[in-house]
């Protein structure tokens, strides 16, 4: 970050106002239009994360815009003691999607919050002495102490021990594992059909079906995480459906709405009639301005039959993507991708720093892994960003070195 944009974020001379739970930024940003940012200096740049797979329609879309905009004059928040506008009309697309029978929601702010609620409903379901939840390692479900316990990543936990007590995890796409796991307080399992933040590490679709049918047998719920995946990211509406299974819980945000900040949870008929008033609370939570935006977003996704146009998009950039002689495979789902280089590659690089210099040379990525780069485009890119991109990301590998 150079000295004006640092100025511009806050940061006077060595102290920041800000606390450095991010670190500091490598770019301030200033202004977006479709698939592209500029940032304080004027330089433009790809935007192939969509703010970690937020804004799948991109970024400054007229439509949307003018949705939020024509809310804010008219109504921001009353709180969830009144019902606004967007909440029904909102809920009854999102269960439509999901198209697993009747089902209900209740919004949220973010995806550790709807993930928060998942299990919070789970246990009221399921009463007391079935509170243990399931899920995989690496998996990634949030940032709150019910959902980092159950996040999959050891080393994620251990500044905040101790957790809260009943979380269990097992190997990723093993079901045998986890059925030896399966002991009588087991009372939902919650997995996410692509790992995101794990990796980009895929579920086989035999899994998920194995997964399905030990719930059936034994009482259990299956909470599917799609925060990451829903609203078409993955070429399906959701993640879920390239396995044909129909979950108990579905845990939504990012793409619900483009950037304003909305989680979810749906839930069939029976699950959801578990929470009753003053069981779970949000005071922000489907807010009329967020929910205009998500309103907006998801007219949008249907009348553009997102998942074929993500479907078209992955497979543009996958084919592209797999011609480098640099990339040892390419794993994901529609466009969620991650990209295992090889290595010779890496040439002692790390994926992360391979990432960083993608970004001063234009492009935003992230390393998702030491070996691996996670690209998460909006849907919108065109065959000319996409080349674009697997320019760039060509040009940086072949660097000796990594020289920036």
């Amino acid at each position: 970050m150079t000295a004006d944009q640092a100025a511009a974020w806050g940061a006077k001379g060595d102290h920041s106002p800000l606390m450095n739970n991010y670190g500091s930024p490598p770019r301030l940003f200033v202004k977006g239009q479709g698939a592209e940012l500029w940032d304080a200096d004027g330089v433009r740049h790809l935007d192939f994360l969509c703010g970690l797979a937020v804004t799948s329609l991109g970024h400054a879309d007229p439509e949307i815009a003018a949705a939020i905009a024509a809310q804010a004059i008219t109504l921001t928040h009353t709180s969830n003691l009144f019902a606004n506008e967007h909440q029904a009309p909102v809920a009854e697309r999102i269960s439509e999607l999901i198209d697993c029978g009747p089902g209900q929601v209740l919004f949220q702010n973010s995806g550790a919050e709807a993930n928060e609620a998942a299990i919070k409903l789970a246990r009221k379901y399921q009463g007391r002495g079935r509170h243990v939840v399931i899920s995989a390692m690496r998996s990634f479900h949030g940032r709150t102490l019910a959902t980092l316990a159950a996040t999959g990543q050891p080393e994620k936990h251990e500044p905040f021990q101790p957790l809260p007590e009943g979380f269990h995890h097992v190997a990723w796409n093993d079901l045998d594992e986890l059925e030896r796991a399966l002991s009588p307080e087991v009372g939902a399992i919650l997995l996410e059909p692509v790992q995101g933040e794990g990796g980009v590490n895929a579920a086989d679709p035999a899994y998920l079906q194995g997964v399905r049918a030990l719930c059936d047998e034994r009482g259990i719920l299956l909470i599917m995480d799609e925060v990451q995946t829903g609203f078409a990211r993955t070429g399906e509406w959701f993640g879920f459906q390239h396995a044909g299974v129909q979950p108990d819980i579905v845990s939504l945000a990012k793409g619900i709405a483009n950037g304003m900040p909305v989680g979810a949870i749906w839930a069939r008929d029976d699950v959801a009639a578990a929470f009753v008033p003053g069981d779970h609370g949000s005071t922000y939570a489907g807010q009329a301005l967020a929910l205009a935006g998500a309103r907006a977003t998801l007219d949008r996704y249907v009348a553009m039959d997102a998942p074929a146009v993500v479907r078209e998009r992955s497979a543009a950039l996958r084919g592209a993507l797999e011609a480098l002689d640099t990339v040892d495979h390419v794993r994901g789902s529609g466009l969620l991708l991650g990209i295992e280089l090889t290595a010779e590659a890496l040439a002692g690089r790390t994926g992360p720093e391979i990432a960083r210099t993608c970004l001063d040379r234009g492009l935003i990525i992230n390393g998702i892994t030491p070996t691996a780069l996670r690209l998460a485009p909006p849907f919108i890119i065109a065959d000319q960003q996409i080349a674009e991109a697997v320019e760039i990301i060509s040009t940086v590998i072949a660097e000796p070195g990594g020289s920036s």
